[in-house]
């Protein structure tokens, strides 16, 4: 165990600040599962969705086995998301093995020379593929787990190709009402690069819960993301305060306001029924999309499960920008019955 902390620790010393927007890949970071997107987009302790392994190795676990999902995000503007996933037992020494597949398609652009001239198009889009594996420590209730990805962006006739890790760890005991967990996520490296310049991959440290309501058909999820960077408030410009002499104070952002902006927060009623409501919320997504004068609903996520014998359909309604709506949909089917 000091060995597993020792190295847990070093991972967020060491590795580089980062946030979204500031480097490759960050498609990763988009989550493609509706009952994950309608909690706040970033829950970590979902132990009876298959989904869940692909941003939480250490909750890969028997009510995946023989489990399939297949989710579909519409993104923004033409931008597509499509993911698979898939868990099964190989044998009851070794455990089980967690596959998924994401595919971001940005659809088609136009091509033209440097004169402007129209010649064409072109496509882009990202792929990732994964395996991953979990382990239950002897006497103790705790589970470490990894998924090795092998990750491809192309841009026309450029591409991009890395290898990445996510790295797990779950606190879970089935006596107990809650959960903990502790995930660093996209740890590793561009190898081949679009221009010869590096960039660097979009590691994240985060920390999650959950718990149960006694007597109440409630539970409640709740995630520190961005660990890795504490500092991830930025002044907007618009908040900005000229006086009459033309001078330009800019927005002051407190620690408070800092820290807010690492929680994420979500409700699920029903959670063990048949039929599920959710409900979500992302502190810094609605500060960063917030409008003056304007109520854009920035932050706030919502959906529903529903289970049809061996098929469950879970629908989230997502708000990624002002001017646009967001809706995922997952599909997860029980290959055992």
């Amino acid at each position: 165990m000091k060995i597993l902390f020792k190295f847990f620790f070093l991972i967020s010393t060491v590795c580089f600040s980062q946030t979204g927007g500031e480097n490759i890949f960050n498609f990763l970071n988009v989550p493609t599962s509706a009952r994950q997107a309608s909690l706040g987009g970033k829950v970590l302790t979902l132990l009876d969705d298959v989904n869940q392994p692909l941003w939480n190795p250490a909750t890969i676990n028997l009510n995946n086995d023989n489990q399939l999902a297949v989710n579909y995000l519409n993104f923004l503007t033409d931008i597509s998301y499509t993911s698979l996933s898939y868990a099964h037992m190989l044998n009851r020494n070794f455990g089980l093995l967690h596959g998924g597949i994401t595919y971001a398609n940005y659809g088609k652009f136009i091509e033209a020379d440097v004169d402007g001239i129209e010649t064409g198009t072109f496509k882009a889009f990202d792929i990732v593929y994964s395996l991953g594996y979990s382990y239950k420590l002897p006497f103790s209730n705790l589970s470490v787990g990894i998924n090795s990805k092998i990750v491809n962006s192309v841009i026309q006739n450029y591409s991009s190709f890395g290898i990445l890790a996510d790295l797990g760890v779950i606190y879970a005991n089935e006596n107990q009402p809650y959960l903990f967990t502790l995930v660093v996520r996209n740890i590793g490296y561009q190898i081949t690069t679009y221009n010869g310049f590096q960039e660097r991959v979009p590691l994240e440290i985060l920390l999650g819960s959950s718990y149960k309501v006694e007597n109440v058909p409630i539970k409640w999820y709740l995630t520190l993301d961005n660990l890795q960077k504490w500092n991830v408030a930025v002044p907007n410009p618009s908040n900005a305060i000229t006086s009459i002499d033309g001078t330009v104070t800019e927005e002051k952002i407190n620690f408070l306001d800092n820290t807010m902006r690492h929680l994420v927060i979500g409700a699920e009623f029903f959670p063990e029924g048949l039929f599920n409501i959710r409900l979500g919320y992302n502190f810094r997504r609605a500060k960063e999309l917030k409008l003056d004068g304007i109520r854009t609903f920035a932050g706030f996520t919502g959906g529903f499960g529903m289970q049809m014998r061996r098929v469950k359909l879970n629908y989230a309604f997502s708000k990624y920008h002002p001017a646009e709506n967001t809706s995922t949909f997952s599909l997860l089917i029980d290959l055992s019955r």
